[in-house]
């Protein structure tokens, strides 16, 4: 079944970029000041701001800050053959900064606002390492939309914490394979991998073909979830949208 919006890409190119997932089976109430001293009740905390995301209209250059150092050129398709979609995270005049994968010091890139077009992003993810599971949450109301158990990198491998964005949506050709039918790849890279691998860092949200492994510490970084979650993921989730990892 094609998803959504999901790039078809052969498993040399998922294998290569993304190998390092693992492949084997691895306050008080106020008061007012009347004379009946009516208390009014407590103020809610407003919600946290819509996370926005820039799609890339143009070819455009990464820099190191501001109008800083150019570090790589972005260009409006991602080396998946998907639309170039980048989670923001601050805006400093006519700049973006943003989560890119090509910035593999975790630091954020900046690009020129004129260079994408802003899109708000419907949904945030939160994933908790120690309790190995994910969680969707509507950024309009903050009620949770999907709550699911992941599998986690293992001891000496461990998943990389911080804020990431999705950068990819893919489809393998077969789902038989050690990524199953869906990938979400992310922005962030995988600093503890084996030594001598020989593959790709990039982070991902995959299926796997070892179900079992879901909820355990099993992976070489990356997190793994079950083909029925990895589809609902894949029908709900957009590029760009933001990913917190917490221990």
């Amino acid at each position: 079944m094609r998803l959504r919006g999901a790039a078809i890409v052969g498993p040399l190119l998922v294998a290569t970029a993304l190998a390092g997932c693992g492949t084997g089976d691895e306050g008080p109430g106020l008061i007012r000041p009347m004379a009946a001293q009516v208390a009014t009740p407590e103020l809610e905390r407003p919600p946290p701001p819509a996370p926005v995301s820039a799609r890339l209209t143009r070819a455009t250059m990464l820099r190191d800050a501001p109008g800083g150092r150019m570090l790589t050129g972005l260009t409006r398709r991602t080396e998946f053959d998907g639309a170039t979609v980048l989670a923001v995270a601050r805006r400093e005049g006519d700049w973006l900064g943003v989560r890119a994968p090509q910035r593999r010091d975790g630091k954020l890139g900046w690009i020129p606002a004129d260079a994408a077009k802003l899109e708000r992003q419907p949904y945030r993810l939160r994933i908790d390492l120690s309790r190995r599971e994910l969680v969707v949450v509507d950024s309009g109301d903050e009620e949770v939309v999907l709550r699911a158990t992941v599998a986690v990198g293992r001891p000496g491998n461990d998943t990389p914490t911080g804020t990431f964005g999705i950068t990819d949506r893919i489809e393998p050709e077969t789902d038989t394979g050690p990524y199953g039918c869906c990938i979400l790849a992310l922005s962030g890279r995988q600093a503890n991998l084996p030594q001598g691998w020989g593959g790709g860092d990039r982070l991902a949200i995959h299926a796997t073909s070892n179900e079992a492994s879901v909820g355990t510490a099993a992976s070489t970084g990356c997190l793994r979830a079950t083909e029925e979650t990895m589809r609902e993921l894949m029908e709900i989730i957009p590029l760009g949208a933001p990913v917190k990892i917490v221990d």
